[in-house]
């Protein structure tokens, strides 16, 4: 009944929207939410919603499942017209810790993150800003039926960690796995060309090998060695347990035992249900649990900051989050944010507007187009003609993402941000052996040597002259990125190349190498950005990191392409998401690309 609902409801607004008639729909239909509509969206996203009044003893609860630079809310979460449901950008849920550890109304942390997905970057930033509020002496609470490994790491920080006496803690360490597809491919009679360059660019792997290279396995093992390295090393410090002993439970399997041994094992200290966390933290802030108060992070992130500059010079905050594809849509639109030539525009008006004195580029990209990402760059080094750019790395800025973000001024990353992959690819798929099992053929005519390139394929195998032209295109679009890093980092072509050939850096490596200046979040990316250009004082504009679907209908009188195809996504079911995502992750190579091997998941 409920997929019924789904659909029937995203057929008739797909219609609805498509016909122009969004407003009347919504009045007519939705009577009572309309109300509401005037307090959606939240406060870095400029929403004009009335504060929620804070009382003495109010507890902030940090409700989060995912973390994101920009998020978009579930439409049908939204009919329950509960803020605590609806989706809170990283950007403004450590606004609202920050708030709370300086607001004298707010007595404690209440951490509910037990499913939490998002990159181990974000998950850092997020674990600073819990340590930070920690020395306001302000208690935290972490309660979990499950933890997962990144959603541990961050509860360690808490002073008290529950967990359900049936619950576990997914302590397991990292593992990276790639589906190989060229056998399989073989069987149907289909090949991929491949043109490449960089010894590690490893994209093209799972259609031509039957195993990873040497190369790729040298890379992933130092990658995931890495961020195992930074959440053992977190847990080892919060809990004060020998790093040693912490990886020997996980070898043996611990993770799998009993929640008590892990209370006898010192990870966690309190097993208790869910019901009972209220009584629990009232009793330790001498309180009832009737007494109990709480906020979410989407309420206190709309509280006014008395420390927040309004005066001097704009430092405006530009996102890039997802993959470099364009703006064209697909029917059912894209399964995450994407990056296109939106960006350039952005970018070109932040040059143009004279309130901003300098820019925030916060990256978080796995790459994608290389001709969009020259695009980008073009934009770029021309905003910093004019004003300092500084870029924010997030989970990743890597190939298509450290391309765009190389002319910059200065970069910050995070330790385990994903970067580097300097390199990048093409592929091509060749079906001339499956179309000829089925008695395909095709017959062309042509005026010149290679008019018939695109016609043939994939019908015919390409001529080793073909394939010589293509593999040139690829290592000039190369020498065009080693060129663009070399002039940014003040590099030669062969230093960048040294680092380069696709392979894949942690930032805090990247930082030794040079491909970044300073390691840190987007505060730290913020202040040097005002440092550049010489601001005494100076006031934060992030733009709309939260986006309200309903809203969007409201104030649309003629939707795009682009805003109908999210609207049939939003509507998906999970499984149908999942097939979409399946289906858009081997259909998005289109031309030459410059983004990270995609097996590499940004844990």
């Amino acid at each position: 009944m409920k997929n019924f609902l789904k659909t029937f409801l995203a057929a008739l607004l797909a219609n609805v929207v498509g016909s122009g008639c969004v407003v009347f729909f919504i009045f007519a239909g939705l009577i009572g939410l309309v109300g509401s509509l005037a307090t959606l969206g939240s406060g870095l996203s400029g929403g004009q919603n009335v504060p929620v009044e804070l009382k003495a003893g109010t507890i902030l609860k940090v409700d989060l499942s995912s973390l994101s630079d920009i998020v978009s809310e579930d439409p049908m979460a939204s009919f329950s017209l509960e803020k605590s449901t609806l989706p809170i950008s990283l950007s403004e849920a450590l606004r609202a810790i920050r708030l709370a550890k300086n607001n004298p109304n707010i007595s404690a942390l209440y951490l509910n993150v037990e499913g939490l997905e998002g990159g181990l970057a974000s998950v850092d930033a997020l674990r600073r800003a819990l340590e930070d509020f920690k020395q306001s002496k302000k208690p935290i609470f972490a309660y979990g039926d499950m933890y997962s490994q990144k959603a541990y790491y961050l509860s360690t920080v808490a002073n008290h960690i529950l967990l359900n006496p049936e619950g576990a803690v997914s302590l397991t360490g990292i593992a990276s796995g790639t589906m190989m597809y060229k056998d399989a491919l073989d069987k149907l009679g289909l090949k991929m060309e491949v043109f490449k360059v960089g010894t590690f660019k490893s994209a093209v792997e799972p259609y031509i090998l039957n195993e990873m290279s040497e190369a790729n396995k040298l890379q992933v093992q130092e990658y995931i060695d890495g961020l195992w390295a930074s959440i053992t090393g977190g847990i080892s410090q919060a809990r004060k347990i020998p790093a040693d002993s912490l990886q020997a439970f996980v070898n043996r399997g611990g993770a799998f035992e009993s929640a008590k041994t892990l209370v006898d094992h010192k990870l966690v200290d309190t097993l208790m249900y869910r019901a009972d966390v209220g009584k629990y933290i009232a009793k330790h802030l001498g309180k009832e649990a009737k007494e109990l108060r709480m906020i979410s992070l989407a309420d206190m992130a709309e509280q006014a900051d008395p420390s927040e500059s309004r005066t001097g010079g704009q430092v405006r905050v530009i996102f890039a989050e997802g993959e470099i594809v364009g703006d064209i849509p697909t029917s059912f639109g894209s399964v995450n944010s994407t990056i296109g030539y939106s960006l350039v525009d952005e970018l070109g008006e932040a040059a143009e507007d004279e309130d901003v004195k300098a820019v925030v580029l916060r990256v978080n990209s796995p790459g994608g187009s290389a001709f969009i990402s020259e695009q980008i760059w073009h934009a770029v080094k021309q905003l910093r003609a004019k004003k300092p750019i500084v870029v924010s790395m997030g989970d990743a800025a890597a190939s298509g993402g450290y391309y765009i973000a190389s002319p910059a001024n200065m970069i910050v990353a995070e330790a385990n941000t994903i970067t580097g992959s300097i390199g990048i690819f093409g592929l091509i798929p060749n079906a001339s052996e499956l179309a000829k099992r089925f008695g395909l053929s095709m017959d062309i005519v042509k005026t010149s040597e290679y008019a018939d390139l695109e016609v043939g394929i994939p019908f015919r195998p390409m001529t080793d002259e073909q394939r010589t032209l293509i593999q040139r295109q690829i290592e000039r679009g190369y020498d065009t990125f080693l060129s663009r890093v070399a002039e940014g980092r003040g590099m030669t072509k062969a230093q960048v190349d040294s680092v380069g050939q696709g392979r894949v850096w942690l930032g805090s490596k990247a930082l030794q190498l040079g491909l970044v200046d300073k390691l840190g979040g987007l505060d730290t990316a913020i202040k040097e950005s005002a440092k550049l250009a010489k601001l005494n004082e100076y006031h934060v504009h992030y733009g709309e990191t939260s986006r309200s679907f309903w809203m969007e209908i409201l104030e649309s009188q003629t939707p795009t392409d682009e805003f109908i195809a999210r609207v049939r996504h939003a509507f998906l079911t999970d499984e149908e998401r999942s097939a979409l995502r399946l289906v858009q992750g081997h259909t998005r190579y289109a031309g030459i690309q410059a983004r990270l091997p995609y097996e590499l998941s940004l844990y």
